[in-house]
């Protein structure tokens, strides 16, 4: 995981992605790597990469799966917007600060053995917050499958390269991709069908059981890998990556509940900055740093891991605010609100498969600011909707934005790994990872702040005149106003609507805004290089 980087960033040519971790040396049957004379070979590469894909849609589901009980808690645990936020993202901030230290701890001890304690701690964590009782207690619980998560993640895509033949890694990354982004879309309809029949305490429980059988999997058909030659752990730099991108969610969210202005959200805010700099100057003196900070000014890896944290922050940011819209606006029941969303998967697929070649033809830049300005326009396209536009004026704007999520997804990673030669590939996989989860909980922490303070301020005049608790109900959620406006309440429930459209069109300017700014910092993205085929 803290490989030192190329002496020169130099190496800006496309390798192939599908080389992650071929520099990994593995135990198992025979150890060695692929500069070493023994070629590991195991006697059951299939059963590893079950178990690893097993883990992966856990991971990725549990990411996805609680957007759609977001009204239920509303009303069952009284939570505010706020609360649902950190509900969410909590298990996103830990995931994102973690997974660098872990997947190095993972590399040092063995990869089998921190994935399989992570899945005992996630588990045991996901069938205690099913017994939650307040938000405060059910925001705990998902930080600790948070952990959980962090632990198990890096080791799924480093023990899938190290077990398999070479001339089958490509098929392996391929599987291990489509995992991750199957894994999202399974969240949904599984939490879709569970909450048709029962409450959003079964969507704890039904993971805390996929843990269980994941664990017994790993254990049964994966072998322990690990680096051949061990290398120090830098606390500095775990520390540091860590507490960057938590206090910077902390005081998003937070500094919508209590006030930008308020000490403990101005420290947050320092601290983040702080980390982020003592990162950087620790990580240049460092031998062995967790991340080098010089990978960073390589043009293609700057560029891909912008382009995908943009398209994370933008993706997890819209579940959070677009299936509420699903639900309390459009009125979908929880199944069918996943279902409505499926449809983004037909046009993000066979684009993710067409982008590559694309960049072959126009250049790695041209494709990703395409892509990342299609995906602006959907969510400015979305934030144009009024409460009667209907499911149709919705489904256009998330297909536009899906063209954008498929051609920016494959070419970031590509750039991100191919800046790198073969035998950074792990340091490759892991940015890969972390890019992904700083932007997707910065995402959901940005628009759910937005969207919560301008729901407020957009409240009908009416709000105040009802009984305090009544008032208070719609303020906190904006499930809490439809639920108490009720069928007798109609206008009441027209001003809750429309005050949720007014949010949730800010939310979706505000990562618009974003995704722009990512868009045009990629003036020193590569363009067509000469191997891009690879």
């Amino acid at each position: 995981m803290h490989e030192h980087p190329p002496s020169s960033p130099t190496g800006q040519a496309p390798l192939p992605a599908t080389a992650a971790a071929e520099a990994t040396v593995t135990v198992g049957t025979a150890t060695g790597s692929r500069a070493g004379n023994v070629q590991p070979v195991y006697p059951n590469p299939r059963g590893a990469m079950v178990a690893m894909c097993l883990a992966l849609v856990l991971i990725a589901s549990s990411m996805s799966a609680l957007n759609l009980a977001l009204p239920q808690l509303a009303l069952d645990l009284g939570a505010s917007t706020t609360s649902l936020t950190w509900i969410v993202d909590g298990y996103t901030v830990v995931l994102a600060g973690l997974v660098l230290p872990l997947g190095a701890l993972g590399d040092h001890y063995g990869r089998r053995a921190v994935l399989v304690g992570g899945t005992a701690v996630f588990g045991a964590a996901a069938l205690t917050a099913s017994f939650a009782s307040g938000s405060a207690e059910l925001v705990a619980w998902r930080m600790v499958m948070g952990l959980g998560a962090a632990m198990m993640m890096p080791g799924t895509l480093s023990t899938m390269t190290a077990v398999l033949p070479a001339d089958q890694r490509a098929r392996g990354v391929a599987v291990w991709a489509g995992c991750a982004a199957a894994g999202v879309a399974l969240g949904l309809l599984a939490s879709g069908a569970l909450l048709e029949w029962f409450s959003w305490r079964s969507i704890f429980t039904a993971a805390a059981a996929v843990a269980l059988v994941t664990a017994v999997v790993a254990v049964l058909f994966a072998p322990e890998t690990r680096e051949a030659r061990p290398r120090g752990f830098d606390a500095a730099g775990a520390v540091c990556t860590a507490i960057a991108p938590g206090a910077l969610v902390f005081a998003l969210i937070e500094g919508n509940d209590v006030g930008w202005g308020e000490p403990p959200v101005v420290a947050a805010l320092a601290v983040s900055v702080l980390a982020a700099v003592a990162y950087v100057v620790l990580g240049l003196r460092a031998d062995e740093p967790l991340l080098d900070p010089r990978l960073f000014r390589i043009p293609g890896f700057r560029a891909g891991s912008v382009t995908i944290a943009a398209q994370f922050l933008a993706v997890f940011g819209f579940y959070f605010v677009g299936l509420q819209y699903v639900q309390l606006v459009l009125g979908y029941r929880p199944l069918k609100a996943g279902l409505a969303l499926l449809p983004i998967g037909l046009i993000v697929v066979p684009v993710s498969q067409t982008s590559p070649r694309l960049a072959v033809r126009f250049g790695v830049r041209a494709v990703m600011v395409t892509g990342l300005l299609l995906l602006g326009c959907g969510l400015v396209a979305m934030a144009s909707l009024h409460a009667g536009s209907g499911y149709l004026p919705f489904l256009a704007c998330l297909l536009v934005a899906g063209f954008g999520v498929g051609m920016t997804g494959a070419v970031g990673t590509s750039a991100i790994t191919g800046s790198l030669t073969r035998e950074k590939q792990g340091v490759a996989s892991a940015v890969n990872d972390v890019t992904r989860e700083v932007g997707a909980a910065v995402g959901i922490a940005l628009m759910g702040s937005v969207f919560g303070s301008r729901y407020r301020a957009s409240l009908p005049e009416a709000v105040s005149r009802l009984p305090q608790g009544a008032a208070e109900a719609v303020r906190h959620s904006p499930a809490g106003g439809v639920h108490v406006a009720g069928p007798q309440g109609a206008a009441l429930a027209t001003g809750v609507r429309e005050a949720f459209m007014r949010g949730m069109s800010a939310a979706l300017l505000a990562a618009a805004v974003v995704v722009a700014v990512a868009a045009c910092s990629l003036v020193r993205a590569p363009g067509r290089t000469r191997r891009s085929a690879d």
